[in-house]
């Protein structure tokens, strides 16, 4: 017994799998054919089990517009046809089929579609002729013959109406017969091709120049095998000298058992090429964009683990109020940045004001921590890589510049980048654009650069070290991150904000800051800065008992006078001396002097970037004795 036998009964009854004609039922929403009865897998070649298994796209290569077409026809209304789909045999030929579909009462999103064999019908319709005619005798014979004549000229005016280039060819491979449209693909007149061996005129050379031999041709192999090949991917060839891809199928003739040549059916598919070529394009850029979204994605939640103890930058002494007062200045430009100061004085968080004050802000800003990136890898992190420049790079990668793109780049500790690698950070600077390793394509990148460091970039350059040209570019506008020795008074307040975030962590709430805490505090050096600030409050945080704090402090490392605990909180916000005033108005006029190149008055000038009058900013200048640049 056949496998087919032993099948379940279908869910739609014996009337569906026993009807002679072939039935269908499919999803087109999921592209899944649910069954198939006995007829439909004889008329198609395939067992049930494999239609079953089969998308219904995958009977209609080439034909999925189509496809859609017509369910969407039959789901909206409620039933349709079309002769339009031809599916493809299991043996491999074309078949001329109409599809009448109609939507399934008991399940609307599934169709029920009848396949109709349009050759079958045509043999029947000839078949109930010829039959007549015999019942009719002499004038019905006269009748057919009429028939067959007017088959015969509508199979002509088909083989020239066809938009496919059609041709055969005998056993010899010699033209017998161009239709109009192979003539217009090819450029040669029928009469100068018929009798001529076809292969030496259109089809003797590959696309990239080799000979391409007799032997090896497709359509020369139908006259060893006997089978139909179907081709893509080779060119044929006009009579200007110029080719065109090709798809094409060869079928062989047969006669009495005899192989007598081949019909060969082709289309120019350059315009199909050439919308590939655009699909594989915009699909490239849609990879590009999902992956920079995810390594930005990566990259962010990434700085979220690594979250800073700070919100802000915390402090009211006046080298921390100047500061501010400079960030604001450069904050509305994209002026290239350059923050100096100790480790640990929260040089990323003046990077990161900087940013969230400028018209940057809903784009990243991207960090890039020189000192951690071992210097094989410097110019894949920056620029990025394509698959297969180096080993192990398996996929394109997007560099830290194409990242920031639109938004800021920060590079922490620069001082450490290596000297042969500076040269091509700078190119990026001047021209904003670079090629990814392993890539020629050159790319465009907008971004606004803030650099810090630790080291003295002047001595670097004395020295050898770093390259004079690229300091000058980063040095734009430079900004000092000041240490904890040198504003003493905002100890007590970076403390108390680092104790409230410990707390929080440790899950303390009876934790406090005293005033004899505060003085220890601020009568220490701090060498680390905040970083070790942050580090004795959260150790002596773990150590309290009954909420005081036990501060370990290495008395032995204190310097300088002891700055006393302030009384009360107001006392924080004490009013400026006439002489800081005085410091902080002449840091601001010298700072909106450097950014505008020195041009008080004007769109972009000094007093515009201050928002003073130009006349009270020369009258301001001239009091505290500044000249224009």
């Amino acid at each position: 017994m056949s496998a087919s036998a032993l099948e379940a009964p279908s869910v739609y009854g014996s009337a569906f799998d026993e009807n002679r004609e072939a039935m269908l039922v499919f999803e087109p929403l999921t592209d899944r054919i649910d069954d198939a009865n006995a007829a439909a897998a004889r008329l198609l070649g395939h067992d049930r089990a494999a239609l079953r298994a089969t998308p219904v796209s995958a009977l209609h290569p080439d034909q999925r517009p189509a496809l859609v077409v017509f369910t969407q026809a039959v789901l909206a209304e409620g039933q349709w046809w079309t002769q339009g789909l031809t599916p493809r045999h299991g043996a491999g030929k074309l078949l001329r089929l109409e599809y009448a579909g109609c939507v399934l009462s008991s399940e609307p999103t599934r169709l029920l579609v009848t396949l109709f064999d349009l050759d079958e019908r045509e043999r029947r319709r000839v078949d109930r002729e010829a039959e007549a005619h015999m019942r009719a005798g002499l004038p019905e014979w006269q009748r057919m013959e009429r028939i067959f004549r007017d088959i015969e000229r509508g199979n002509r005016l088909i083989l020239r109406a066809a938009g496919e280039g059609i041709y055969g060819v005998n056993a010899d491979g010699i033209t017998t017969f161009v239709n109009p449209a192979a003539e217009r693909m090819l450029g040669w007149a029928s009469a100068d091709l018929v009798g001529k061996d076809m292969h030496a005129t259109v089809h003797h050379t590959h696309a990239g120049g080799a000979h391409y031999p007799h032997h090896d041709c497709p359509i020369y192999a139908a006259f060893r095998d006997g089978a139909v090949h179907q081709v893509d991917g080779e060119v044929f060839w006009r009579k200007d000298g110029t080719c065109f891809p090709v798809e094409y199928t060869s079928t062989p003739i047969r006669e009495g058992g005899q192989l007598l040549g081949a019909v060969i059916v082709f289309r120019d598919v350059s315009q199909r090429r050439e919308d590939e070529d655009r699909l594989r394009a915009a699909l490239a850029e849609v990879d590009s964009l999902r992956e920079r979204l995810e390594q930005e994605n990566a990259y962010l939640k990434e700085e979220i683990r690594a979250e800073s103890h700070h919100q802000g930058i915390i402090g009211r002494s006046p080298v921390m109020e100047a500061l501010l007062r400079q960030i604001d200045v450069v904050a509305g430009t994209d002026a290239t940045v350059l923050v100096t100061g100790e480790s640990g004085t929260g040089k990323e968080l003046i990077a990161r004001a900087i940013h969230e004050a400028s018209r940057r802000h809903e784009r990243p800003l991207i960090r890039v921590n020189c000192a951690a990136i071992p210097r094989d890898l410097f110019e894949s992190e920056f620029f990025g890589h394509a698959k297969g420049a180096f080993t192990g790079a398996l996929r394109d990668r997007i560099g830290r510049f194409e990242l920031a793109d639109g938004g800021t780049l920060f590079l922490d500790e620069v001082g450490e980048i290596p000297l042969d690698l500076q040269g091509k950070l700078l190119r990026v600077l001047q021209e904003r654009q670079f090629e990814r390793v392993g890539e020629e394509r050159t790319r465009a990148v907008d971004i606004r650069l803030i650099a810090a460091t630790n080291r003295d970039l002047k001595e670097e350059v004395r020295r050898g070290r770093f390259r004079e040209d690229l300091y000058f570019r980063l040095n734009v506008f430079p900004l000092t991150s000041a240490p904890l020795r040198e504003r003493r008074e905002d100890v007590p307040l970076i403390a108390q904000h680092a104790l409230k975030a410990a707390a929080r962590r440790l899950n303390r709430t009876d934790l406090c800051l005293t005033e004899a805490d505060a003085r220890r505090l601020s009568r220490y050096d701090w060498p680390g800065n905040v970083r070790e600030l942050e580090n004795v409050i959260e150790r002596a945080a773990i150590l309290a008992e009954r909420g005081r704090l036990r501060l370990d402090l290495p008395e032995a490392r204190s310097a300088g006078p002891v700055m006393p605990a302030p009384e009360r909180p107001a006392d924080l916000g004490r009013p400026l001396s006439e002489e800081e005033r005085r410091a902080r108005a002449r840091s601001e006029i010298e700072a909106a002097l450097h950014i505008s190149g020195g041009k008080v008055f004007g769109a972009g000038g000094a007093a515009e970037l201050l928002g003073l009058k130009p006349t009270t900013l020369r009258s301001r200048m001239k009091v505290l004795g500044i000249e224009p640049l």
